[in-house]
């Protein structure tokens, strides 16, 4: 594959799509066009091909009408000779044409679905986190992938097989007109009746098509939730209930492809009917002419060998049809992905150069003022999630250097909190401000890449231990990986593995405790040598002696970066410079750790009950 290739097909790649007009709305497929824009060349090779192929088709029977006039007056040994020649010779060249007819379609084909791949992919990466909270991962999954493959086959057979079946038609129905006129309309009479054959099963396809699409969907989401969570379904015994869930989803799924089983094995049945009323037709009224001499039995068995050529374009048409109403279905599934718009947007031309870091690492320029110091700053910050309302009226500053701690009760809006300082979701402006800057005017790329986020749900990738941790900066030597894993503890425990950094952790880290996993996330975030970093609930599987090792090591690493600690554990937080207290989604208290001692409030509280807890020996 060459790099002009791989320029071409990432001109599309880009999955910003524009405002659907309503003739891309009734018609799904044309938003294919601008994708076969890029392979004209080929396809135009391709139906040159497809031309010759049946041109030299179009000669065959004619042949075979010279060779029977010719053997009725002359039959010799060298006349058939010539005439079984020129046949395996033209049958000969017409192979190689459809070889290349069907390499160059098909190949362009798989081209286009390489790059609609990519760029479903592409665009997959913009969206925010509420897209996936809305659509379950097997219906994107199923959209992806089993969609995607119903498309591949419009561009490929269904493109070669629609040409195909238009120039055979054409060719062959000129000839036949010019064999006898009568003869050819008799024949050519039960078309009409394939066209409303066409128009009318075509419609129950494309809904049939759509109907089990969507149970696909849902089978691949019961199946892929099910493979994630099969360890909670074993520990609860519901191996059966899934059983039954599938099944019935499964049940769904069978019935809908039979229905569709069975509308199609009307159709090309029929197709084939209203053909053998076209042979019909031949034999009775073209054996009528034979006998009164209008016409010669070599112009005769012409005849038929070129109505037994619109045999296979004609059935070929049920099954194009079939393939481009599937199609139109499945393109119609992907356009939702594409047509989801980012909710987070990267702005145009916002592309800087890395500067230097706390440690000597890098950071990206930031509006006007050059380098991320990281001083953060909330004013009158407001959130609703889905009409409901998560933050209200928080305001507070952070100085660059500085730790902030926030604590408070489940749902009370810490994560929704750090989750917009990150950008995961769409803020209004003037509200948060990193060095002065309005966040919305800071691009994402460059925000993000100085910020280490340990998330409260930790997600380790299908991979080794070292590339889990250096999945921020993955050509980091290894020197760095050590390091980041003995400041987060991890280092003991991945020198008892029997191949230490090179151990798989398996899918979402599923053979590493849930400990472990944090402390993996740790490092990976400190690896980017972050200015900002932002520990949710990072420390919330560790025991309370890992835990202290962890903070010590990590003090040194809060020296010359903006630390923000979420934490239901006062000792996590106890040392910040400042500690928010949220609930319900208002700032209730705010101060450091004496202070708020010294004020008594929920803060206070919650120390309290801790530390009886810890008297008691109670985690």
């Amino acid at each position: 594959m060459t790099s002009h290739d791989q320029s071409r097909r990432s001109k599309h790649a880009d999955g910003t799509p524009g405002k659907p007009s309503s003739l891309y709305q009734k018609y799904p497929l044309m938003h294919l066009v601008p994708f076969l824009e890029l392979y004209r060349g080929r396809i135009v090779v391709g139906i040159l091909m497809v031309l010759l192929t049946n041109g030299v088709a179009v000669v065959t029977p004619w042949v075979l009408g010279l060779a029977v006039g010719a053997l009725s007056r002359n039959p010799d040994h060298r006349t058939l000779l010539f005439y079984g020649g020129l046949i395996v010779g033209l049958s000969a060249v017409e192979g190689i044409f459809r070889y290349f007819m069907r390499s160059i379609l098909i190949g362009v084909s798989r081209y286009i679905e390489y790059d609609l791949r990519n760029e479903v992919f592409a665009h997959l990466q913009k969206l925010a986190p509420r897209f996936y909270q809305k659509h379950p991962t097997g219906d994107i999954m199923s959209r992806a992938t089993n969609d995607l493959s119903a498309v591949r086959m419009v561009l490929g057979p269904g493109i070669m097989y629609s040409v195909n079946t238009v120039f055979t038609t054409v060719l062959t129905v000129g000839v036949l007109i010019t064999i006898n006129l009568r003869l050819a309309l008799l024949t050519l009479i039960p078309l009409v009746a394939v066209s409303y054959t066409v128009n009318y099963f075509g419609k129950h396809i494309h809904d049939r098509f759509e109907k089990i699409q969507e149970q696909f969907s849902l089978l691949t989401s019961i199946g892929q939730e099910n493979v994630a969570g099969v360890r909670v379904v074993k520990a609860y015994n519901q191996e059966n209930a899934f059983i039954q869930r599938f099944a019935r989803a499964n049940d769904d799924y069978l019935n809908r492809s039979l229905s569709l089983v069975r509308i199609s094995g009307i159709y090309s049945p029929l197709l084939s009917f209203l053909l053998g009323l076209s042979s019909v037709g031949l034999l009775w009224y073209g054996g009528r002419l034979v006998v009164q001499g209008t016409i010669g039995l070599p112009q005769f068995v012409a005849f038929m060998a070129y109505l037994a050529m619109l045999t296979w374009p004609t059935i070929a048409l049920g099954w194009v049809i079939n393939i481009f109403e599937r199609g139109s279905a499945s393109m119609a599934r992907i356009r939702m992905i594409m047509e989801s718009q980012p909710e987070i947007f990267q702005k145009q031309g916002e592309e800087g150069q890395r500067g230097k870091g706390a440690k000597g690492g890098a950071v990206e320029p930031v509006g006007l003022k050059g380098e991320i110091e990281g001083e953060i700053e909330v004013r009158d910050l407001s959130f609703r999630y889905n009409g409901v309302p998560v933050l209200q009226n928080i305001s507070f500053r952070i100085p660059a250097g500085s730790t902030l701690a926030i604590v408070g009760s489940t749902g009370s809006g810490k994560s929704t909190l750090v989750n917009l300082l990150v950008r995961l979701y769409p803020l209004p402006v003037k509200t948060v401000f990193v060095d002065g800057v309005d966040i919305n005017e800071i691009p994402v790329k460059i925000l993000r890449q100085n910020i280490g986020y340990v998330p409260q749900d930790t997600f380790l990738f299908s991979e080794t231990i070292r590339k889990n941790i250096a999945f921020g900066e993955v050509s980091a030597p290894f020197d760095r990986v050590e390091e980041a894993s003995k400041v987060s503890n991890i280092w003991p425990d991945v020198q008892g593995f029997p191949e230490k950094f090179e151990t798989f952790v398996g899918e979402r880290g599923i053979t590493l405790s849930g400990g472990q996993k944090q402390r993996i996330a740790i490092s990976r975030a400190l690896l980017i040598d972050p200015r900002i970093l932002i520990l949710d609930d990072a420390l919330s599987s560790v025991d309370t002696q890992t835990e202290e090792r962890i903070l010590q090591r990590l003090s040194g690493e809060f020296q010359g970066r903006t630390a923000i600690v979420i934490s239901h554990r006062i000792s996590t937080v106890k040392s910040a410079d400042q500690i928010l207290v949220l609930k319900d989604g208002r700032i209730v208290e705010r101060g450091n750790h004496d202070e708020l001692l010294r004020a008594g409030g929920q803060y206070a509280a919650l120390y309290e009950k801790q530390l009886l807890r810890e008297e008691l020996g109670v985690e």
